[in-house]
């Protein structure tokens, strides 16, 4: 197996960095990650700083919010921490691109068959609003080279009345994974917008946005990011540099540093993405908490997590492709996220009994099981995993 330009031994099981027990047998991390211990320990720190608030100093509302955006900026090969945005969810941040790309009628909004709703409710009413049309590309109806198909169609669908594509790179329900530096080329030579939904990515897969150069990145900090809920990140590229916020904050204006001038009121923005902030980005609680889940991310890098996830994974995928259930093929899907689609002689209630009786959790996404590793899990996990496809209790 290669290994990673930056790291040259493969990671160890991490579970003792969390309080999950060997009950539990957790596959779901695309649910939701459970929390480190290091990152429970800062959240407790930050909840009972409140009860001191004298405390709480002018410098302390911007210099961890400013550490964490250049922890983002370097997970994802950002040059300037200050185009990354931190919101408090994916449609909150969608919400700012899409209020600020214009659309008419005949213009073109290219989305995902199934794509998460966050990525699609504020197109939809963009739409509505202006007369432009969402074309929604779906998967082939075969499971022989479903992902490569998929992506092709992507390129096709983009023409030159494509406004914008908005897309994940790794689709929640079923974790094909798509080209976007292919899709990123097709876009530019329209003159249309990238814009992704990387929340079932980033922190488990290498992104890097210098050589994607997408015009907007969003992720909810709660899933690969190890992150409490009710925060994230997004990257804003030039596109957005002089648009309009969705709400005005006290913060996210020039100089707000200065607390006695605060009432000379400020017409000017912070520079590039900060302008898109939520109010109140300071958060004393969440804010360290998702800084000490990056920079764990950034210790072990997320290529080491990659090779992990597919070390102690991928002979449990040759033995469900020989019981005769589908999974994707690399490229086209990530070893972090799978869906596996169950052959006829399977029950699927049965199977969803079996793992629940075992104490197993994954997700059920349309017609795939959702399996998601990270580096608290095991080959040991996968065993058990197995063990429940073999039982003859789940076969018709």
């Amino acid at each position: 197996m290669k290994r990673s330009k930056n790291h040259t031994t493969m990671l160890s099981c991490q579970k003792n960095k969390f309080y999950l027990t060997d009950k539990v047998t957790y596959l779901n991390c695309a649910y939701m990650a459970p929390t480190l211990k290091s990152t429970h320990d800062v959240g407790i720190e930050g909840l009972a700083q409140k009860c001191f608030p004298f405390e709480v100093k002018a410098n302390d509302f911007f210099e961890n919010p400013k550490k964490l955006r250049t922890a983002f900026a370097k997970l994802i090969n950002a040059q300037d921490p200050n185009r990354i945005a931190i919101i408090p969810s994916v449609s909150y941040a969608m919400a700012n691109v899409a209020n600020n790309i214009p659309l008419e009628k005949n213009d073109t909004i290219i989305v995902l068959a199934d794509q998460f709703p966050s990525n699609y409710y504020i197109w939809q009413r963009r739409a509505s609003e202006t007369g432009a049309t969402i074309v929604t590309v779906s998967p082939p109806n075969t499971n022989e080279n479903r992902g490569k198909i998929w992506n092709q169609r992507i390129l096709e669908a983009i023409d030159h009345n494509t406004k914008v594509v908005t897309m994940a790179h790794v689709h929640w329900a079923d974790g094909t994974r798509f080209d976007l530096e292919a899709i990123r080329k097709r876009a530019s030579e329209v003159g249309a917008a990238l814009v992704l939904d990387a929340t079932q990515s980033v922190g488990a897969l290498p992104f890097d946005a210098a050589k994607v150069q997408p015009d907007a990145l969003i992720c909810a900090g709660y899933k690969w990011l190890m992150g409490p809920y009710s925060i994230g990140l997004a990257y804003y590229g030039e596109y957005f540099d002089n648009g309009t916020p969705i709400e005005e904050n006290w913060i996210n204006r020039l100089n707000s540093y200065d607390f006695k001038n605060l009432v000379n009121y400020q017409s000017a923005y912070e520079p590039m993405a900060q302008r898109y902030s939520v109010g109140e980005q300071s958060n004393f609680i969440l804010v360290p908490m998702m800084l000490d889940s990056i920079n764990q991310i950034l210790e072990w890098t997320p290529e080491a997590i990659n090779e992990y996830c597919l070390h102690i994974s991928q002979k449990a995928w040759r033995i469900l492709k020989n019981l005769d259930c589908w999974i994707e093929d690399m490229p086209y899907v990530s070893p972090h996220l799978l869906g596996v689609r169950l052959s006829k002689k399977f029950n699927m209630e049965a199977i969803q009994q079996e793992l629940q009786y075992n104490n197993i959790h994954v997700s059920y996404r349309g017609d795939s099981i959702r399996i998601s590793s990270n580096v608290y899990n095991d080959k040991n996990d996968f065993e058990k995993l197995i063990a429940c496809f073999r039982s003859p209790r789940v076969i018709v």
